[in-house]
């Protein structure tokens, strides 16, 4: 289970106190702090401190000497054109701290997106609990083939059973061996950073981390992508429920023109034309790349 009896109780505990203040609250992220989100088997998300709202946004965009907000038409407006013209600082004026337990495997994808502030637990000092991602026989899925960094069709049957156990075998004997390594009755026992070393990449490990709403978006952009490795993926969509309560008219234009939207290169916005225009465009005669033009046809279909 992600969270033990004594973990939700101080979890409880903290969502119990209220305390008078003048900084800006997001009424929407103000529901979600300190609650934890399950996510996969044994991990979670939960927001542990926040800066900021929509209004933050505009408010540094105009430099103004209040909150910012002339109309909610006009803040919204705003944030749409910042966010369409590429306009990163306003965004960079909200942050958010998050308490997140993931696979170490998944915490080492994470943890390529530099533009964050990260503590994470440390096997140095402490035991790990014995637990570990095993994935629902849905997500068994074989190499894709046409992919090399994807999945093809699940794995079924004998074959999936026979992964599933040596997963949960695999990873149940490396913790075995590392509680006899850390100490025995009679002997010294390996210091805890050592032992760690032979533990598997689906032992679970927990961090805290800052980010602004800005790198926030493109982790996001990247890892709630349909393309993304699920197990990441799952952690981002939690997020992005979080995200559009926190400040809504930002999530809304970062939905519209950076998940929903699509980059042209200067090559196809000159084919948008000419289709325009009536003219047929084919791969051949667009000067595109066999790449470029399956890109280009799947942006316009949708």
């Amino acid at each position: 289970m992600p969270l033990s009896p004594e973990q939700q109780s101080e979890i409880d505990a903290q969502r119990a106190e209220t305390r008078p203040t003048r900084r800006v609250v997001s009424e929407g992220m103000e529901g979600h702090l300190y609650t934890a989100y399950p996510v996969l088997d044994h991990g979670f998300v939960r927001v542990v401190d926040y800066m900021g709202d929509d209004a933050a946004i505009t408010q540094a965009a105009r430099v103004s000497y209040g909150k910012g907000t002339k109309s909610v038409q006009n803040d919204e407006g705003l944030i749409r054109y910042l966010m369409r013209h590429w306009h990163s600082t306003p965004f960079e004026m909200c942050e958010v701290k998050l308490h997140v337990k993931l696979p170490v495997f998944v915490a080492r994808q994470w943890i390529r997106h530099r533009t964050a502030n990260v503590n994470e637990y440390s096997a140095r000092y402490s035991i790990l609990d014995r637990e570990f991602y095993i994935p629902a026989p849905e997500h068994l899925a074989a190499q894709s083939v046409v992919n090399n960094q994807g999945r093809g069709e699940a794995l079924e049957g004998e074959e999936a059973e026979r992964v599933l156990r040596y997963l949960r075998d695999d990873a149940m004997r490396a913790y075995d061996h590392y509680e006899e390594m850390i100490g025995q009755d009679g002997q010294q026992g390996l210091a805890r950073e050592l032992a760690r070393m032979n533990l598997p990449a689906n032992i679970y490990t927990q961090w805290y981390w800052k980010v602004d709403l800005h790198n926030l978006l493109h982790f996001l952009r990247l890892r709630a992508d349909a393309h993304a490795q699920y197990e990441i993926r799952v952690y981002a969509e939690e997020l992005c429920k979080i995200v559009a309560d926190w400040v809504p008219f930002a999530y809304k234009a970062f939905e519209d023109y950076r998940m929903g939207g699509a980059t042209l290169s200067s090559g196809a916005l000159d084919c948008v034309r000419r289709m325009i225009k009536g003219e047929e465009v084919t791969q051949e005669n667009s000067g595109m790349s066999k790449g470029e033009w399956r890109e280009f046809e799947a942006a316009l279909k949708g």
